[in-house]
């Protein structure tokens, strides 16, 4: 039996037009089906379409990116195809402004910097190593980062993506000694009790693909006594 991660009653919505669902993901959530037969968010998104508007038939739902398993935040969904090709187009020419927060353990690091690395994924385990140099096969990985708040043992690091790569910020942390908080898959010496990470992608902005309009919007992190410290920022 498929396990059902999220649900219609409860699902986080935090933007909807004519055009747009836009929905705060938990951890644990997968953005589309896979090999483990779990119902997707994207399906229990259109349950939410389907009985909030009385719909009789199927309903449409464009996937424009993904976020990984472990990981919450703001994920977009389109509700018509003229929408989904106009987002995707924005998504392939960088116009999506995405920030991402992530936990760490405190450790000596530059108050704000840029990591460079070439990834290679590995299908067999799906992981993506970082390395300092292209070799085969690898593709350029750069992010940006700013030390947002220090904690008694952890701190908020602020990542703003210049590539979208396979796991990038979760490998590109840990070649230079910062794994996510509870990421075992890089290296973090324990899981969290849910088995997420602490990597949430808090912020959203870009121009409205069909109203025009700017979008600009926040995606509140899980709560948990370590996020709930950074949300008051």
């Amino acid at each position: 039996m498929s396990k059902v991660v999220s649900s219609v009653d409860n699902l986080l919505v935090l933007y909807e037009d004519n055009h747009l669902i836009i929905v705060n993901k938990r951890s644990g959530d997968i953005v589309q089906g896979d090999k483990t037969g779990d119902v997707p968010l994207s399906e229990i998104v259109k349950i939410f379409l389907k009985k909030k508007y009385n719909k009789p038939g199927a309903v449409f739902l464009g996937v424009t990116h993904r976020l990984d398993r472990p990981t919450s935040g703001a994920i977009i969904f389109t509700k018509t195809s003229k929408a989904l090709s106009r987002m995707n187009r924005l998504f392939l020419e960088n116009k999506v402004h995405k920030t991402y927060w992530a936990i760490t353990d405190k450790k000596e690091i530059s108050t704000s910097g840029t990591l460079t690395n070439w990834l290679r994924k590995n299908p067999k385990n799906n992981t993506s190593k970082a390395y300092a140099k292209a070799i085969p096969n690898s593709k350029k990985a750069v992010l940006h980062y700013q030390l947002k708040y220090t904690l008694e043992r952890y701190q908020l690091l602020e990542i703003h993506l210049e590539t979208g790569r396979h796991h990038q910020i979760r490998s590109q942390l840990a070649a230079i000694g910062y794994p996510i908080k509870g990421d075992l898959k890089y290296g973090y010496d324990r899981s969290n009790r849910n088995g997420g990470i602490h990597l949430h992608a808090r912020s959203l902005s870009f121009t409205h693909p069909v109203s025009q309009l700017q979008i600009n919007l926040q995606a509140p992190p899980p709560a948990d006594p370590i996020w709930d410290v950074c949300s008051n920022l």
